[in-house]
């Protein structure tokens, strides 16, 4: 049976590697999206967006902008709740600092927007799109604990400006849902959607 091949319009390598270890190797295309621009347009357009909207939003910006690549695309984009705002990285490592004191000792709400493009169907570009929310807690860590982890730079590179499977990870306590999405890929949800094109798992390994 002929392996399908997945194409991941992703540059993060917590993604790379969660598909990895569930036995999946996807090509990586970066998409070069501008994400500020594309959430301004949607603003503008439609008015404010939730922060699960933000996600999918730029999900599909991502995997529409390589969807010839292959033939099948995702996109991912994860973007953190916390008070109702929406958070993606860092600016700065002032702006961490500042997000880990308002974080610290409290939880947000984790969103991991995905977009699947199925190139294979002979009506045309097939595509769909979820987000996966999870709940994570944070430790109620010190100001000499903060300052150190954004240090490292590791929260510069990734939305909240926290990780879980990284240097971040003693600093969250819990989570409530897919710990994959909080990584910033639902391997549960990935397959549903593959499902729905007609395309098993295993098909992918």
């Amino acid at each position: 049976m002929a392996v399908i091949g997945l194409v991941l319009a992703s540059s993060s390598p917590a993604r790379l590697a969660t598909l990895r270890t569930a036995g999946i190797e996807p090509r990586v295309v970066v998409s070069g999206v501008d994400e500020d621009a594309v959430l301004a347009a949607a603003v503008e357009e439609r008015g404010k967006l939730t922060p699960a909207e933000s996600a999918l939003l730029l999900a599909r910006a991502k995997a529409e902008a390589v969807h010839y690549e292959g033939p099948l695309v995702l996109g991912c984009d994860s973007v953190l709740e916390l008070d109702g705002q929406a958070y993606g990285k860092p600016a700065h490592a002032a702006d961490a600092v500042d997000r880990w004191r308002a974080m610290r000792g409290r939880s947000g709400v984790l969103h991991t927007g995905h977009w699947l493009v199925d190139n294979r169907a002979t009506t045309g570009l097939r595509s769909r799109g979820d987000v996966a929310s999870t709940t994570v807690h944070f430790a109620d860590v010190t100001d000499e604990e903060i300052e150190a982890y954004v240090a490292t730079g590791e929260p510069l590179q990734v939305a909240g400006a926290f990780t879980i499977d990284g240097l971040g990870g003693p600093f969250v306590t819990g989570v409530e849902g897919d710990h994959h999405a909080v990584v910033g890929l639902s391997l549960p949800l990935l397959r549903v959607m593959l499902a729905d094109f007609g395309v098993r798992w295993h098909e992918l390994w």
